[in-house]
């Protein structure tokens, strides 16, 4: 994946007092084009609408709720892992820390690693929202007013250059360790092809002796996984079909939002959790003068999560070029996080 050189780089204040409290980096992400995304997935023989497009304003609003749901293990779970083992971790790294997070979103979970590290010289927070990264380094700036702050507005699987090396605040410092920080069990949204892809990628940005904390989503019985997708709340209904009510008022579309409901299933052959959208009727969808036709029970696929077992991740991460030091899981074994390094 080829690099492209930094975009601008402006000091931005933490808040009203004008003093400087983060770098911003401007990587704008190419405009993502929903109107041909749509047109191009329902077109397919197997109707699909990439991922991505559900986190608009409302999308994320309705996630922020999803984690919160009893449900829904994930966020809860890997919080109380890097709340019991930041020290660990900080411990294996070293002072003088340069902290990079891929899909920093809100900025919370980072700050059980800020909080335990010995003397962190940066934090660099990487995001596709500009508007959750400019309020997560803002926030982040006031409670850490001594730690050089970066915000790269950029699609962490894209290319651009990170501002590592020497600190900002002082130019003279010696570069500190550099520790990656990719939460969330995002890494199973991509196929492991492409996960092993992405972890070779960012073994290349983040450099030689380089560790990178990864939060990965173990295999466990189907009926916990998919009641994890299909909340008794309805939240994450919601949030599937805001999909359609997205489509709806961007692009025109006509979508019946009682026509679809959600269905979200695990596929032990693939060990993944598929997101869909099921037509309960024939119906026809009209989206910018175009019709798709769905049969009853028609599935416009949205999402899939991997699950890995522990030793499968650790051997995809392998064959990417990283080493497995350590590895955390709950004592129900529900998800784990991975310390790694570059390996050589």
């Amino acid at each position: 994946m080829a690099e492209r050189q930094s975009g601008a780089a402006t000091v931005e204040p933490a808040d009203a007092s004008g003093a400087p409290g983060y770098t911003f980096h401007d990587h704008a992400p190419a405009p993502d084009n929903f109107r041909e995304a749509v047109l191009h997935g329902l077109a397919q023989a197997h109707k699909a609408i990439p991922f991505r497009f559900l986190y608009d304003a409302a999308g994320s609003r309705l996630f922020e709720q999803i984690c919160q749901q009893p449900e829904y293990y994930l966020t809860r779970t890997e919080l109380a892992l890097l709340e019991n083992h930041a020290g660990d971790i900080a411990a294996r790294v070293g002072p003088g820390a340069q902290l990079v997070e891929l899909g920093s979103g809100a900025g919370i979970k980072v700050e059980r690693l800020l909080a335990a590290l010995t003397e962190p010289t940066a934090y660099i927070a990487v995001e596709i929202s500009r508007p959750a990264l400019v309020a997560a380094v803002q926030r982040l700036a006031a409670d850490w007013p001594a730690l050089d702050i970066h915000a790269v507005w950029a699609d962490y699987a894209s290319g651009f250059s990170l501002p590592l090396a020497k600190t900002q605040a002082n130019a003279q410092a010696k570069a500190g360790p550099v520790l990656g920080f990719f939460p969330g069990s995002s890494i199973g949204n991509l196929r492991p092809a492409q996960a092993q892809s992405l972890l070779a990628t960012w073994r290349q940005r983040l450099g030689a002796g380089a560790h990178l904390v990864i939060g990965v989503d173990l295999i466990k019985a189907p009926a916990v996984l998919e009641a994890a997708y299909n909340d008794a709340a309805g939240i994450t209904a919601a949030f599937t079909g805001n999909l359609l009510v997205r489509a709806n008022r961007e692009l025109g579309a006509d979508f019946d939002l009682d026509g679809f409901e959600h269905e979200a299933r695990y596929l032990p052959g693939r060990a993944a959790i598929q997101i869909n959208l099921v037509s309960r009727c024939a119906q026809q969808v009209t989206v910018s003068g175009r019709r798709f036709q769905f049969a009853a029970g028609e599935r416009l696929h949205v999402e899939d999560s991997h699950k890995y077992s522990i030793d499968n991740f650790r051997s995809l991460a392998d064959s990417a070029g990283w080493q497995a030091l350590d590895v955390w899981t709950d004592a129900n074994e529900l998800f784990s996080v991975h310390h790694l390094r570059v390996r050589g």
